[in-house]
């Protein structure tokens, strides 16, 4: 289990993290819910190393990991698709891709691994060749995600998946993800499509201000007034 215990994070004077928890158990999809500027993100990349905790622990079956560095936890199969894909605009979609198994554990296993991201997305397939500048918006969304899959992850940390896309392949994508989920995949997921996102996971945690204000399993959530009221517009 990755597990989360009271995450202070500062940048510089400014407080972004107020003791954060949350817990990530295998083989399932935790979402990770709030408004924008609600620490979400902050979290997932304190989580990577990216950004260092004041106070609080990151631990992975209880071995403490909140000052191993980005590479070390990448070596521990934790894995984040950044907001925004990251893509290298000029490489093809396979070298994209290639990049992804960069890591030593998970070079050996490229070709599976690949056939693997091409059973989930056959668009890569037939997009392998192209630069992934000129991919639309959901393909590129599909390649950030395939490369997350090469690093041949435990958790997979998705930031914001359905940033800028349209309705009708926002829906595509939360069902790939579920299929990622039920392959054997754990997942965590940060999104503002809140009810799709307590449609597919079976935990979420919701910040708001820096703040767990809200956690639960996600068929409780969907009954809950605060989530309702705000997030549903019920």
């Amino acid at each position: 289990m990755l597990r989360i215990e009271n995450l202070s994070v500062y940048y510089k004077d400014v407080q972004a993290l107020w003791d954060v928890s949350l817990e990530v158990p295998e083989k399932k999809i935790v979402a990770l819910l709030g408004p924008n500027a609600a620490g979400k993100s902050t979290t997932l990349r304190t989580i990577s190393g990216l950004v260092r905790a004041r106070t609080g622990r990151i631990s992975l079956d209880g071995t403490e990991i909140q000052n191993y560095r980005p590479y070390q936890i990448v070596e521990l199969g934790i894995i984040q698709v950044p907001e925004g894909r990251g893509l290298f605009s000029t490489l093809t979609v396979r070298e994209n891709l290639e990049l992804g198994a960069y890591s030593g554990k998970a070079r050996p296993l490229i070709a599976k691994n690949l056939n693997q991201v091409y059973s989930f997305f056959p668009r890569l397939k037939e997009r392998e060749k192209q630069r992934a500048g000129s991919l639309s918006g959901g393909e590129q969304q599909m390649c950030a995600i395939g490369r997350g899959l090469m690093a041949n992850p435990r958790y997979l940390m998705i930031d914001e998946m359905s940033l800028g896309l349209a309705p009708r392949l926002v829906k595509q994508m939360f069902q790939i993800v579920r299929q990622i989920a039920d392959s054997g995949f754990t997942i965590l997921l940060v999104e503002q499509q809140i009810h799709r996102a307590l449609q597919i996971a079976s935990f979420a945690f919701v910040l708001e201000n820096g703040k767990t204000i809200l956690s639960g399993n996600t068929q409780d959530l969907l009954k809950h007034e605060h989530i309702k009221k705000v997030y549903l517009g019920i």
